[in-house]
């Protein structure tokens, strides 16, 4: 008989995501943060080209309409804050196509949270707060580290990611022996800051302590403000703890016009790179018309902090039923 009907996970891993799940919505209450939900089957999806998506045909009354699984649930939920919610939080699946591997599963859980009126420093220490709390009463944490993108990408390589020189990156991708990386990143500074940061300085951040990173430069700004003070870098930071990437922040954009030619800009790459075409969520753009608070937001992946907490080598390991037995 085929054991393939068996959840993949032990039964502690149930009872230690149970336990995650609780102590996040204790967090959240403890500060009035109101908890959300939102459609995860929409009309529309984001356009980044980086991001995959699953999609199938609606058949409402005699239309039919493609939907798509919601890739985060970040549109929506700023949807809600235009309306006036005020902080909110959110735990839910999200879906990304083509991702599968040992930190990535097609379908997985994901903690996104808002916080009106917090300048992004404010998030990064609130994110600081929560991870900590849930981290230490299971492993003990080195000091966090707070560093610019700028610093870091200087410290560890030697190269300036505020200061393209395509030469100079080939060279460094030859002495480090990273000779695909000429192939695959061409002239493209964004693949290019990807590919050095994801092969050079992510493995180096090893040790047991959170790291937020932020300053990403601007030509990585996906939904963050640019810096009032510097036009090259960007509102946004991300977290890692040991080199494990677990969530991006931004200090939120809220400009309407600015977000649609963003839009523009992604489905003109998607085209060029013959990606899957969308169309742009007019809604949420019609929300940042009609005023989004300034805010700063958060996506954690909470299927990767759980792996972390509970010390598991694989996603497989923390799911009841990953996609090979879904």
């Amino acid at each position: 008989m085929s054991e393939a009907w068996r959840p993949s996970c032990q039964v502690e891993q149930l009872r230690a995501r149970a336990q995650l799940l609780a102590a996040v919505r204790a967090f959240f209450q403890s500060r009035k943060v109101l908890e959300v939900e939102t459609p995860l089957l929409c009309q529309a999806t984001g356009t980044d080209p980086q991001l995959d998506f699953f999609c199938t045909d609606g058949q409402r009354s005699v239309q039919r309409s493609s939907l798509y699984l919601q890739t985060s649930p970040e549109f929506a939920m700023k949807r809600l804050l235009a309306a006036g919610s005020g902080s909110i939080y959110q735990i839910c699946k999200a879906f990304r196509n083509g991702e599968s591997g040992r930190f990535h599963n097609p379908e997985f859980t994901i903690l996104e949270w808002y916080r009106v009126d917090y300048c992004l420093h404010e998030l990064m220490h609130e994110v600081a707060e929560l991870i900590t709390t849930l981290l230490e009463p299971h492993r003990v944490l080195g000091p966090t580290r707070i560093i610019a993108y700028q610093q870091l990408f200087i410290d560890e390589t030697g190269l300036d990611p505020l200061v393209f020189s395509v030469e100079q990156y080939r060279d460094y991708a030859r002495r480090q022996g990273f000779g695909e990386a000429i192939d695959i990143c061409e002239d493209n500074h964004s693949m290019w800051l990807d590919f050095i940061f994801s092969h050079k300085i992510q493995p180096s951040m090893g040790e047991e302590s959170l790291c937020l990173v932020h300053g990403y430069p601007a030509i990585q700004s996906s939904l963050a403000r640019i810096s009032a003070s510097d036009a090259r870098v960007a509102e946004r930071f991300e977290v890692f703890v040991r080199g494990i990437e677990l969530g991006n922040g931004f200090f939120e954009l809220a400009d309407a016009a600015e977000q649609e030619e963003r839009f523009d800009q992604e489905i003109a790459e998607r085209r060029s790179r013959r990606l899957p075409a969308v169309e742009k969520d007019r809604r949420f753009l019609a929300a940042l018309q009609s005023g989004l608070p300034d805010c700063s937001g958060v996506a954690i992946g909470l299927d990767r902090l759980l792996m972390i907490l509970t010390g598991a080598a694989c996603i497989d390991d923390i799911l009841a039923f990953p996609i090979a037995r879904a």
